[in-house]
């Protein structure tokens, strides 16, 4: 059975099409986004709700305490028997979400070549992460293959190690020991490909439903809960802007572009990440049942 990947540009439509998809696929959605899987993080992140599921199973939703670290690594441990366990049943798995790197987490199993395995190396790179922080620990990775570090993600600290490790072991980067992405199955990916100033728009308006909503009242009770500013949960676009103009008592005008023009940001990223996925088929713009219909000829074709 082929899985189904819903992914692109944050405020792009990903969550509706998705449950639309798997409403006419027998399919169960899997959310590949680094911040619904903290509980508690509701607005900032648009975390579909029990309406808009439309009673399709939602997984890796609220998985993780927002006091959690929670990395690329774990996703994988997470996710990976749950999309095992849907393909089991003769359900279409979709993959949904705008976090490339947890999506090719699921999507392909990573072969290191031959590349030999050091206990004590590895030892040395984990402490440096404990006392130093997972940001330093990219920068070390930065500075000797920064061909990696492009492509790995600051949070997928386990591959991080595992790509030092290789390059104090064999003096070569990870990047030239012949690594492989395995696909684990057969997939086909869509994205929406809005022009740039419509996604724009789109984007605008949904941090300003953000802020109507309450998203400063959400971020001071997640702070008053015991939440600290500088937790991991916390550096989400949207949660980092609120959280700066608390501290600086800056206007809530000057919050909301800020917030604005880091997601736009985002949105770019995104859109260059997926712009490599393989089997991606760019969706004009249109209602949600019509896209969702060429998904599924695409899909059973």
């Amino acid at each position: 059975m082929k899985l189904l990947v819903i992914c692109g540009a944050t405020a792009s439509g990903k969550s509706d099409l998705a449950v639309e998809c798997a409403k006419r696929l027998n399919g169960e959605i899997i959310s590949c986004d680094a911040f619904l899987v903290y509980r508690d993080l509701n607005i900032g992140t648009a975390k579909p709700t029990k309406e808009e599921m439309q009673g399709i199973p939602h997984y890796m939703i609220d998985v993780a305490s927002p006091l959690e670290k929670f990395s690329v690594s774990d996703f994988e441990r997470m996710a990976l028997p749950i999309l095992n366990d849907i393909l089991s049943r003769n359900k279409t798995p979709v993959l949904c979400g705008g976090t490339g790197f947890y999506m090719n987490a699921l999507l392909y199993a990573q072969s290191f070549g031959n590349a030999p395995a050091s206990q004590e190396v590895r030892k040395k790179y984990e402490g440096i992460l404990e006392e130093k922080g997972r940001e330093y620990l990219h920068g070390l990775l930065r500075e000797v293959d920064p061909e990696s570090a492009e492509v790995l993600h600051v949070n997928d600290t386990v591959r991080v190690v595992r790509a030092l490790e290789i390059y104090e072991l064999t003096g070569k980067k990870k990047s030239e020991q012949n690594d492989k992405r395995i696909p684990r199955y057969p997939f086909v990916s869509f994205a929406f490909d809005y022009p740039r100033e419509e996604l724009y728009a789109r984007i605008e308006r949904r941090v300003d439903r953000m802020i109507e909503a309450g998203l400063v009242e959400e971020v001071k009770g997640l702070l008053q809960s015991g939440v600290p500013a500088e937790a991991q949960c916390m550096q989400g676009i949207g949660y980092k802007e609120v959280v700066e103009s608390l501290k600086n008592n800056e206007l809530q005008s000057t919050m909301s572009d800020v917030i604005k023009k880091n997601t736009r940001n985002y949105a770019k990223r995104q859109l260059t990440f997926f712009k490599r996925t393989e089997n991606l088929h760019w969706l004009k713009p249109t209602d949600i049942p019509s896209a969702a219909e060429e998904i599924v000829r695409i899909h059973e074709s």
